[in-house]
């Protein structure tokens, strides 16, 4: 079953009432990794209650439609997909606890041909289900790797936020757990691909990966920590590509470069000294 153009733009996504609590904030920085050292109170502060506060990217598990892409409907394979692209705007800092609607489309979706996999677009608005107002849009692309050749069309294509060419400024190292993707999943994304052995071979995977919104919240804190001063509300957009898959268990380093209130970035596995997220770009308040 190929893609049905017309049919998954016009996806029929229901809005997504989501009660978040403080220990469901605490639960996705756990997931992220932090915790790991119970004596480091910069990390001590996202994941106990006496003084808790959100990490930045806390909204890419709030309002989250699920696993639409799994169903048979929209002619997908899914095992086959991987997460492509992130992006988040706060439009303003995020409580720890609170309740949300989180409201799904597709933007748009690209054609790369033959062989050469498909581009889907999806934006995600958050907004306070008291007042109704913003919380925090996301944009989300999806590389669908098995899917290409449909006859959609071949453009338009997100352009790539470009690097500075000279040294980093800041060079954050993070260790993952080997079990990080059992613990991030329960936050909400429970995509086989993560957590069953036989699932991520069949994907072409040597055994299950990180989920890439894990190792994006790895940046996140890591600008929040070398650029902020620990304040996740000096945050107001990240945008990252995902470019390589971590295996649970790697080291993340996160090269930050700084220039004015936009902040570069990118992350590799040290261990394989491969880049894992790239183009990075984010903006301070």
């Amino acid at each position: 079953m190929a893609i049905n153009y017309d049919k998954l733009m016009a996806w029929p996504f229901e809005d997504v009432r989501h009660r978040y609590t403080q220990r469901d904030t605490m639960l996705y920085a756990l997931g992220i990794g932090l915790g790991a050292d119970p004596t480091d109170e910069a990390q001590l502060r996202f994941v106990y209650e006496k003084y808790l506060v959100a990490l930045p990217t806390l909204p890419v598990v709030l309002g989250y439609p699920g696993m639409w892409l799994k169903d048979p409907a929209t002619g997908i394979d899914w095992v086959r997909l991987v997460h492509g692209e992130q992006g988040l705007r706060l439009h303003r800092p995020v409580p720890p606890e609170g309740e949300v609607i989180g409201r799904t489309r597709v933007t748009g979706i690209v054609d790369k041909g033959p062989g050469k996999g498909a581009l889907i677009y999806t934006e995600r608005t958050v907004l306070d289900a008291a007042s109704g107002e913003p919380l925090a849009t996301l944009t989300s692309t999806t590389f669908c790797r098995a899917d290409g050749g449909f006859g959609g069309p071949a453009g338009p294509v997100k352009a790539a936020h470009e690097l500075p060419e000279r040294a980093s400024d800041h060079g954050v190292d993070f260790a993952t757990q080997p079990r990080a993707a059992l613990v991030y999943r329960l936050s909400g994304d429970y995509n086989p691909l993560h957590a069953e052995p036989a699932v991520a071979r069949a994907a072409g995977f040597e055994r299950p990966i990180l989920h890439g919104l894990a190792t994006y919240g790895i940046a996140g804190w890591a600008i929040t920590q070398s650029v902020c001063g620990g304040d996740p509300a000096a945050v107001q957009s990240i945008d990252v590509r995902f470019s390589s898959p971590v295996y649970p268990g790697e080291t993340i380093r996160t090269e930050i470069w700084i220039e004015g209130k936009v902040v570069s970035f990118r992350a590799r596995a040290v261990e394989r000294d491969i880049v894992v997220l790239n183009n990075g770009r984010a903006e301070l308040r």
